[in-house]
């Protein structure tokens, strides 16, 4: 089997079984590029649909971003919901945060129905902030309350620093619907699904020429062919240069997570929560414990640069101990990274390319929710049950703008690093 990044998902895979390359040709309703979250969920509600699937991967299923994320499930986008209105008006914006809502219940869904336990849910997602803003929390919950009958709870500073016990910290939301997983045990889970109601599956199979001008599309790879009357592209941060126009439409943006040595005494002193956390900043620190409590999984940081320089793990390190000095001397077990897809309008991309090519990438900083509702409009679309895809299209592939886009993501990310320092040196 291809190997995977030395991460800690990958050394507590449930299941390690090998999928054969594509060989010879092959004929589908629909062919999808790419084993990640949003491939295997589009392949799964086509055969939900009836349609015949096959799906090629380059590596192995959830090898990329999906593999490797925080595998935190909640609603919404990394576009927040007012600056999403100023583009297409209120009763849109809603529309497409309903359908996030929705994704988040698909998830969940997923796991029981399909029967994947080893995805390992846990409920709970504290969003906290660094600064003292209770009514901007309260007005936030209580509009999602009102708009949308999405409940959060709001803590105080003082229950927030009994629980998360951090100085840096001050009020949060606790979202009781949200919850984080073991996202590349679920990826395998959703493949297995996949299989079982009839989808074919392909790892070690990269697509090395594409012929879309025609109403039967032609898949290849370098052992095999898929003849299609559709052609769905769903490869993210690790999208190649097959079709230029998606390579050229977003920023492939590294981030890095790590998970600590066994330790579990020293974290439920100051993590006193199976409860995943996150805050507000634009490249946010999320975390939470795994193993029963036994490790800790923090996340975040983010470069352009694409060779996961290993400084960016000890930095990672010490936004751990920012915000925990307790964990200071706690040593850092596994580290890694992953490539995430971001479209400049900071929204995901799902939509048709031209006549049987369809899109479904972009989700990097949206949440696994995201990928679930993207694969569902894709398939509904191609089966003529719904336009709901059409809600995404005022975002669109908006060139990344190339080299000096990728200049301009970092700077753009120093400087609300930048704000974020002086906003938190107030509020200290």
């Amino acid at each position: 089997m291809p190997d995977y990044v030395d991460s800690y998902y990958a050394h507590t895979l449930a299941t390690r079984n090998e999928r054969p390359a594509l060989e010879g040709r092959h004929d589908a309703d629909v062919c999808i590029v790419g084993g990640g979250f949003a491939g295997l969920s589009t392949a799964l509600e086509l055969r939900r649909r009836g349609r015949s699937v096959i799906l090629l991967e380059a590596h192995a299923v959830g090898w990329g971003a999906s593999g490797r994320n925080g595998g935190f499930v909640s609603p919404g986008y990394s576009r927040g919901l007012k600056s999403i209105e100023g583009v297409v008006g209120a009763d849109a914006a809603g529309a497409l945060y309903r359908m996030s809502i929705e994704g988040m219940e698909m998830v969940a869904a997923n796991i029981r129905e399909l029967d994947i336990p080893e995805a390992k849910p846990v409920q709970g997602i504290f969003k906290v902030i660094r600064y003292d803003d209770a009514d901007g929390l309260l007005a936030h919950r209580d509009r999602l309350m009102r708009e949308f009958g999405y409940d959060m709870d709001f803590w105080p500073t003082e229950r927030v620093r009994g629980t998360l016990r951090s100085r840096r910290y001050h009020q949060a939301l606790l979202d009781n619907a949200a919850f984080h997983i073991h996202p590349l045990n679920y990826a395998r889970g959703l493949a297995r699904a996949v299989e079982a109601a009839g989808g074919r599956i392909h790892d070690r199979s990269a697509v090395t020429a594409l012929d879309l001008d025609r109403p039967e599309k032609i898949v290849r790879t370098a052992q095999g062919e898929v003849r299609c009357r559709h052609v769905v592209v769903a490869c993210g941060g690790y999208t190649d240069r097959l079709i230029p126009q998606l390579r050229r439409s977003h920023l492939p943006i590294a981030t890095y997570v790590l998970t600590t040595e066994p330790a579990r005494e020293r974290l439920a002193q100051v993590i006193r929560t199976r409860a995943a956390a996150l805050d507000d900043r634009r490249a946010s620190d999320y975390y939470r414990l795994v193993d029963d409590g036994e490790r800790l999984l923090w996340g975040g940081r983010i470069t352009t640069r694409t060779s996961e320089p290993r400084a960016l793990a000890a930095l990672l390190r010490q936004s751990v101990v920012d915000t925990y000095p307790e964990l200071a001397d706690l040593k850092v077990e596994r580290a890694w990274s992953g490539l995430m897809s971001y479209a400049r309008h900071l929204m995901p991309q799902i939509g048709q390319l031209q006549d049987g090519v369809w899109y479904c990438m972009g989700f990097g900083g949206h949440g696994l929710n995201t990928t679930a509702i993207g694969g569902r409009v894709i398939a509904e679309a191609i089966n003529g049950d719904s336009d709901r895809i059409r809600r995404f299209a005022p975002f669109g592939l908006v060139w990344n703008g190339g080299p000096f886009g990728v200049a301009a993501a970092q700077l753009t990310y120093w400087a609300y690093q930048g704000l974020d320092w002086l906003r938190e040196r107030r509020a200290a």
